[in-house]
This record gives C-alpha cells, sequence and structure tokens, in this order.
C-alpha cells in the first residue's frame, strides 16, 4: 500500500557528509534547548526570514504563490513569502522543542474538540498539511481519546532521522512509521483495533490521484482517504495554525467520505474533498503554508 525507495549502502563520503550534518542539526539543538522556547522559536525564525530569501527555493515559492493568487503583486507575494520563511524557521526550532510544548498546556488549544468525540474509542484518520505548525497536530490526542500512530517521510540522513524521530515520537502512542513497503500491514492493524493513524497528507504523491488545488491540477496521496473507506473510519482534517509566537491554534473538520461501488472514483472524489478543505485553511492563512512544495503536475 505504501512504497518506499530501496535503501543503498552509504558511501564514505556519504557518511562522513551526513554525519556532520548531523552533528551541527545536535548543536542547534543544543543550543535551542537551553534557550527559553518563545526565544528559540523567535531566533530560528528571524534567520530563516534573514537567510532563505537568498536561495533558489524562495523564487519557486513566489511562482506557485502568485499562480494560486493570480492578481498578488511582486511585491505583496516577495512579503507574504518571507512570512512563510519566518514560520518555517520557527517550526525548525520547536520540532526540537517539542517536549517543551507539550509540558506547557497552554500552548495547544483546540477550537472545535467535540468534532473528534463521535471517534473516541471507534479510531479514525487523520490528515493535516504543512501549515501553521503541522508538528503540533497530535500534541493532545491522546487527551481527546483518540491515541495515535504517525506516518511520515523517512529523511536521507539516517543519523539526522534517528534525531528527529526521538524528539517526536512520544507524541505518538501507537507507533511513528516511516513509508515503507510493510507499513500499510501495520496501520490497517491499528485501525482495526480501533486506534487512530495521522498523515501528512498535502505533499505531492504521483503515484496517487490527480485533483485540483488552487485551480491547478495537482498529485495527491490518496492513501488516507482509501483507508478511511475500507476501514469504515471517519476521516477528519486538521490543521495547527500559528496565533502568536510558539502558540496554536488547531481546527478540525470531518470530510465526508465518499463510499460507492466505485472505489477509485471514491478515493479521487474523497482526496479531493479533504484538499478542498485544505484550500479553504490556507487561503485564511496563506503565509503559513508551505509554498516551497512541489505539488502541482
Amino acid at each position: 500500500m505504501i512504497a518506499n525507495k530501496k535503501s543503498h549502502p552509504l558511501s564514505t563520503r556519504e557518511k562522513l557528509s551526513f554525519r556532520l550534518e548531523w552533528l551541527a542539526l545536535r548543536v542547534i539543538g543544543g543550543i535551542l534547548r537551553s534557550m527559553p522556547l518563545d526565544w528559540a522559536s523567535a531566533f530560528m525564525g528571524s534567520m530563516w526570514r534573514l537567510i532563505a530569501p537568498m536561495t533558489h527555493r524562495h523564487a519557486r515559492a513566489k511562482a506557485h504563490l502568485m499562480t494560486a493568487y493570480p492578481d498578488m503583486s511582486l511585491n505583496e507575494a516577495d512579503r507574504m513569502i518571507r512570512d512563510m520563511w519566518e514560520n518555517l524557521g520557527r517550526v525548525s526550532a520547536e520540532t526540537v522543542l517539542l517536549s517543551k510544548i507539550h509540558k506547557d498546556p497552554s500552548r495547544v488549544t483546540y477550537a472545535n474538540p467535540e468534532v473528534f468525540s463521535p471517534s473516541v474509542g471507534e479510531g479514525a484518520v487523520l490528515v493535516t498539511m504543512h501549515s501553521g505548525n503541522w508538528e503540533v497536530v497530535s500534541d493532545k490526542a491522546e487527551e481527546l481519546g483518540l491515541p495515535l500512530a504517525g506516518v511520515y517521510q523517512k529523511l536521507n540522513n539516517p543519523f539526522s532521522e534517528a534525531y528527529l524521530v526521538e524528539r517526536r515520537d512520544f507524541l505518538y502512542k501507537l507507533g511513528l512509521y516511516c513509508k515503507g513497503h510493510d507499513t500499510g500491514a501495520k496501520i490497517i492493524s491499528i485501525l482495526r483495533r480501533k486506534g487512530s493513524v495521522a498523515f501528512v497528507a498535502d505533499v505531492r504523491d504521483k503515484r496517487g490521484v490527480k485533483i485540483e488545488f488552487f485551480k491547478q491540477q495537482a498529485a495527491a496521496t490518496h492513501i488516507p482517504a482509501a483507508l478511511a473507506r475500507t476501514m469504515n473510519k471517519r476521516l477528519i482534517a486538521v490543521v495547527a495554525r500559528r496565533k502568536k509566537g510558539a502558540r496554536f491554534e488547531i481546527l478540525a473538520k470531518e470530510i465526508p467520505v465518499a463510499r460507492t461501488k466505485d472505489r477509485v472514483q471514491d478515493a479521487i472524489t474523497t482526496t479531493q474533498a479533504i484538499h478542498d478543505q485544505f484550500e479553504e485553511w490556507i487561503r485564511e492563512e496563506p503565509s503559513q503554508w508551505m509554498w516551497i512544495m512541489k505539488k502541482w503536475i
């Protein structure tokens, strides 16, 4: 159900490069952990806002934004993408400081927790997107009665991968799984046992289905939609919107799951509904979404 690229033995050069990257990550992480949470978040946000516009990804992000918003001026797009970089910089700091966020109950609040109530004791499929800080979506899931398993894309660097998984896995009582050939069976087993599973579902997936996103053709994963249909689970879209500094409000919306005799069309219909909701949330706070992604076909 979920495929992954075949791994290959690392060369000496790759190992050295990956070790240096891992070492830099640990050093930066150590510095950030020594700072108050809000300071660390603001510091990395400022750094990314200053440095990231100098990279080639800045132009790509502006192009994506202006295609989605044809009437937007170049100056408006530039300002918004700089705001995006600041948000992503904050996310990079907050990812290594998730335990600090978790220990402060005021950091993550829910706008409409009642959306989750019918799934308590039954399990659900959750989908989120790269907006606000998607890393905190699972922060209070267990308190809501929905212990989660998470599915994520594995990093190429195995050393950095292990470091970042260690920062996150305490939030996922039912396990944190990288995409792979045996992940599908594990996820189905969790859903059968009335657990819940969370996906970041806004990335481009050429093996998925074609949908419309900001009036353009895009490729999207159909796995969450197919799982919700096959396992007869509710499908809930969530977004962790940044409110002020390292504080977030989680919004939730149940997505109707198409269930007809045509399972292929059902996957397309439901995946389109997911992205319609994503687009609605992005339009409300466009600077909080990650416009650098190569989402469109």
